[in-house]
């Protein structure tokens, strides 16, 4: 079983609350660090954990603005360069030195920078749908139910509806995992409705762009410098990690493996044994 930790980290305002699960023997020197996507939360490690805790310690944080981690007084912190302060908070909270890291979607934007930093912790690097370009047209797709007035329900089955619906590209989940992943989304507000599981500020620097202002997220150049292996998994119908940025990912990394995951977009949820056992395999290459 897991359990949950909490740590400080540093805004413009003050201090704020890290929330982490930890799987397996605290003892053990094989760490990785699993991160999750804009809107998620740590729990969506939870299969891949149970698989892995015999043979890792698994660190897996709720990014702030989600989960168990503290919302934002000043919602302009809210941002790559707070989500990798707090990353290296934590590392050097737990005095680790040497992790794998996997990073779904935003995650792995973090991580991805994390790897290019001088006597980088991280050792390898999984990279669940994203790379080192991000397309405007995906942009925009997110920005447009991630602004919408944030949506409360009276149960679980409108709860499950709206996951099925807006993380369709998670796969083809059977009914019992979707419900699953419904109740880790939300959490009961004051009034006893269930309310997504993350601040709605997150999305307030998409909040002020018409649609002719979406820009694509280049990160060619941070892309460049990464020389750690590097295992990409890339959902076969996504629009956010596309075939053309891989063909371009691969040109300069030799360290480069990918795994091309049928019936599933952005981002494949990782839930399954075929997934997860990609994975395994991978991290059990000397």
């Amino acid at each position: 079983m897991s359990k949950y930790h909490k740590i400080l980290g540093k805004d413009s305002v003050g201090n704020h609350h890290i929330a982490y699960q930890e799987w397996g023997n605290p003892e053990q020197k094989k760490v990785l660090i699993a991160v999750h996507g804009l809107t998620r939360n740590s729990r969506d490690f939870d299969d891949l954990a149970e698989e892995l805790q015999s043979d890792y310690r698994i660190i897996c944080p709720d990014v702030v603005g989600r989960g168990e981690s503290d919302w934002l007084s000043n919602p302009s912190d809210y941002g790559l360069p707070l989500y990798i302060s707090d990353s290296l908070t934590l590392i050097q909270q737990l005095n680790l030195t040497s992790v794998d890291w996997l990073g779904t979607s935003m995650g792995g934007l973090i991580g991805m920078n994390i790897a290019v930093l001088p006597n980088s912790p991280i050792k390898r690097l999984i990279l669940n749908d994203v790379g080192a370009f991000i397309p405007a047209t995906a942009i925009q797709r997110i920005a447009e139910y991630l602004c919408q007035e944030p949506p409360t329900f009276d149960d679980f089955v409108q709860v499950t509806e709206y996951v099925k619906k807006n993380y369709s590209g998670f796969g083809n989940l059977t009914e019992a995992q979707w419900e699953n992943l419904a109740k880790k989304s939300v959490k009961l507000n004051a009034k006893g409705e269930y309310r997504l599981n993350y601040d709605p500020a997150i999305s307030t620097s998409l909040q002020e762009l018409q649609p002719n202002q979406f820009q694509p997220v280049d990160l060619w150049m941070v892309w460049n410098l990464i020389q750690c292996p590097v295992l990409l998994l890339h959902g076969e119908n996504s629009d956010l990690l596309l075939s053309e940025t891989i063909e371009k990912m691969q040109e300069n990394h030799p360290l480069l493996e990918i795994e091309h995951l049928p019936d599933c977009g952005h981002a494949p949820s990782l839930m399954s044994l075929p997934q997860i056992d990609i994975i395994k395999r991978w991290l059990n290459k000397k």
